[in-house]
């Protein structure tokens, strides 16, 4: 007589012995479940399905058609395939910054407004702050008054989040009011700036320490742009540039740090036609080769170091400027990987 283990036994063994030896049979050229992965490349192009006359065609066209040439005008010259920008060029790694302007002042989040959002709305609910008004899709949350200490006359907060100007970060903007005169339209400045001060000092604090365990809002996500305010761009003549969504004095100011962050030494400027002179002072001895690598080849000499470049910035709109890297002497040839790259660090350093 045969026990039901033993035969259990067999049967596991069996599994086995399969599982270890017979893998082919499943997974073989000729198995159950063969590899398909490389069957694109022995695909052979069929002609279009003939459709009759007055059939419906519509189910038939490309999905994914492409475009014709509009010249075929052949380019002189060898052609060099340009590398990847590089995606970070020196940015800062700290999480929250106070940053401040003349009287302005806002907190810079490296996150995006959509991790911002829900941060600052358990911010409020921790200190025990009533939230009067909230508006996603503007990034507006509005507290109700509130009495504080050693102030004889209630004020309330209106805490605004906007899209960074770097992709993937986001600036934190407080205004305060007190409760007297005009109460149902909010000043162009905080009443008292302390208060101010005080309140953006403490959510940023709040979010700084609660770095990796932020929620995400997707209706701020969706609603607040995260892909940034600064981009590269090209004029019709093919030269590179940066495209800044700033104000004029915040570019200037914004564009003076960036260039210092970025292996220049501002020698001269001149705000009034909105350029600066800058002489390129290349990697130095104590700094990792790291971008420098995807410019130049590490064992190379470094070009058009000590050499000096005008940035110049030039006002398109109000709020959108454009900013050209040239060299100063018309004899130096920079290449436009060059002046490409030059222009990538310092867009990397603009906050």
């Amino acid at each position: 007589m045969i026990k039901a283990s033993n035969i259990f036994r067999g049967t596991a063994a069996a599994s086995i012995a399969i599982a270890l030896s017979g893998c082919g049979y499943l997974f073989g050229d000729g198995g159950m479940f063969p590899d398909r992965s490389q069957d694109y490349k022995n695909a052979e192009e069929q002609p279009v399905i003939s459709v009759p006359e007055g059939k419906d065609t519509q189910n038939l066209q490309e999905i994914y058609p492409i475009p014709e040439v509009e010249q075929d005008v052949v380019l002189a010259g060898d052609f060099e395939v340009p590398r990847p920008t590089p995606l970070v060029a020196g940015s800062s790694d700290q999480l929250v910054r106070i940053q401040r302007l003349g009287a302005e002042q806002w907190a810079l989040v490296a996150e995006a407004p959509g991790e911002v959002w829900p941060q600052v709305r358990s911010f409020l609910t921790s200190a025990g702050i009533s939230v009067a008004r909230v508006d996603a899709r503007a990034g507006l949350m509005e507290t109700g008054w509130m009495e504080l200490e050693s102030q004889p006359i209630a004020s309330r907060f209106r805490i605004r989040i906007d899209q960074g100007v770097q992709r993937g970060t986001s600036e934190l903007h407080v205004l305060q009011m007190i409760q007297a005169g005009d109460i149902e339209n909010w000043p162009a400045t905080s009443d008292n700036p302390e208060q101010e001060s005080e309140m953006l000092s403490a959510v940023a604090q709040y979010i700084a320490n609660a770095a990796g365990s932020a929620q995400v809002s997707m209706v701020a996500n969706q609603t607040i742009s995260a892909s940034g305010k600064i981009a590269m761009a090209e004029t019709a003549a093919g030269e590179p540039y940066i495209a800044l969504e700033l104000p004029y004095d915040r570019a200037w100011a914004s564009l003076g740090r960036a260039i210092e962050k970025s292996t220049f030494e501002i020698a001269d400027r001149d705000r009034s036609s909105g350029d600066y002179f800058a002489v390129f002072l290349g990697l130095t001895a104590e700094e990792e080769a790291g971008w420098f690598d995807w410019l130049w080849d590490s064992e190379a000499e470094q070009p058009h170091v000590g050499e000096t470049f005008v940035i110049s910035m030039r006002r398109e709109d109000e709020e959108n400027m454009a900013i050209f890297l040239r060299p100063q002497e018309s004899k130096v040839n920079l290449t436009k990987r060059e002046q490409q790259a030059m222009l990538t660090l310092i867009k990397g350093n603009i906050n």
